[in-house]
């Protein structure tokens, strides 16, 4: 059984997939490009909006292009 996806901002996974290995490379607007510092094929676009709670669609897609787990991401947050 997989985990249930938390509840987290744009700004958290920003966070998280930082301690992940990920850089911020560019922002346009409120979206930020983080790219893997080993693995520059690894390339995720992230929504910041504010305190706002990414929907779980996104969040998963977001997973899934990063190579992030769910069990990873509770314990980078």
């Amino acid at each position: 059984m997989t985990p249930r996806l938390p509840s987290v901002s744009g700004k958290q996974v920003v966070k998280a997939l930082g301690r992940a290995g990920f850089a911020v490379v560019r922002i346009s607007g409120c979206h930020h490009r983080l790219v893997h510092k080993d693995d520059p094929t690894r390339v995720v676009t992230v929504p910041v909006h504010g305190a706002a709670s990414l929907k779980r669609g996104t969040l998963a897609s977001i997973l899934r292009q990063s190579g992030v787990s769910v069990e990873e991401l509770a314990v980078l947050l």
